[in-house]
């Protein structure tokens, strides 16, 4: 059985209102990639690999193994209208190629794959919100990157019921500074009608919306978090949560989006 936590203010740090202050975390050695919860369960993803596991006790409840010559890399999921939907690629491969995997969220079994093709980058996050679907295209400077795109080409879309992009929208210099040389590892949206981003591997989350006009998302502050990168999930009724992997630790956590978030330009320096 894997170990759990609750309220765990240490890890956290200080309790500021402009930090995600963690609230419980436990162990899966599947936490490689990111993690999608529903608030009752979570689901550690690890690219070919996922596993469910119950939140209350930390008990493994079940986990898909595919054929990774045909998953492998599954970079997150969500769970919207009684499904696990992941978004997947052949990262570091190129050309980038994109799929959207669909599970079951109680056995995990798969149930089926829609291909993007190559598109505008490598597919890493497939989210419902407002009655459509989003999808964010990474690019990378150097592995797993086109040599015509850079990170600066990274994508947010609006999909129709078939997953055709009908819209799409640039990312802010301040969060692709962030970002730099890699790409959005995790987006999930709110309750607040905000998109909350992470990137590869700094302990930040970015908040950002739509435009009113122009084809730029609009910053709307940072706040740091305990975890480093990789996916993230809010649930649709998670009470605030935000779901974040550590890696090295190969661990789950759920913080609280605080409050506050911080507008300042977020610090990038290594």
């Amino acid at each position: 059985m894997a170990a759990i936590l609750a309220g765990t203010a240490a890890i956290a740090g200080t309790n500021g209102t402009s930090e995600a202050v963690v609230v419980r975390q436990l162990s899966a050695p599947e936490a490689d990639q990111g993690v999608a919860s529903d608030g009752s369960y979570a689901y550690a993803i690890d690219n070919s690999t996922i596993a469910r596991y119950r939140i209350a006790d930390g008990e493994r409840l079940a986990i898909w193994q595919g054929d990774n010559t045909r998953f492998p890399h599954i970079n997150s999921c969500a769970l919207t209208e009684g499904q696990l939907v992941c978004a997947a690629s052949n990262y570091p491969q190129v050309p980038q190629l994109s799929t959207i995997e669909f599970f079951d969220p109680e056995t995990l079994d798969h149930k089926r794959s829609v291909s993007l093709g190559m598109g505008p980058g490598s597919l890493t996050v497939i989210d419902r919100h407002n009655g459509a679907w989003w999808a964010v295209f990474a690019n990378y400077d150097k592995n797993g990157g086109d040599p015509a795109r850079d990170h600066r080409y990274t994508l947010l879309t609006q999909l129709d019921e078939d997953f055709r992009i009908v819209r799409g929208w640039a990312f802010p210099a301040e969060v692709l500074a962030c970002l730099s040389p890699k790409s959005a590892s995790g987006a999930s949206w709110a309750a607040d009608g905000r998109l909350y981003v992470s990137g590869h591997d700094r302990p930040q989350i970015y908040a950002l919306s739509l435009p009113k006009a122009g084809g730029v998302l609009q910053f709307d502050g940072w706040f740091p978090i305990v975890t480093h990168g990789q996916a993230i999930d809010i649930p649709e009724d998670g009470d605030n949560l935000i779901w974040s992997i550590n890696r090295p630790t190969k661990q789950v956590f759920a913080s609280r989006i605080p409050a506050t978030l911080t507008f300042t330009k977020p610090e990038c320096g290594d």
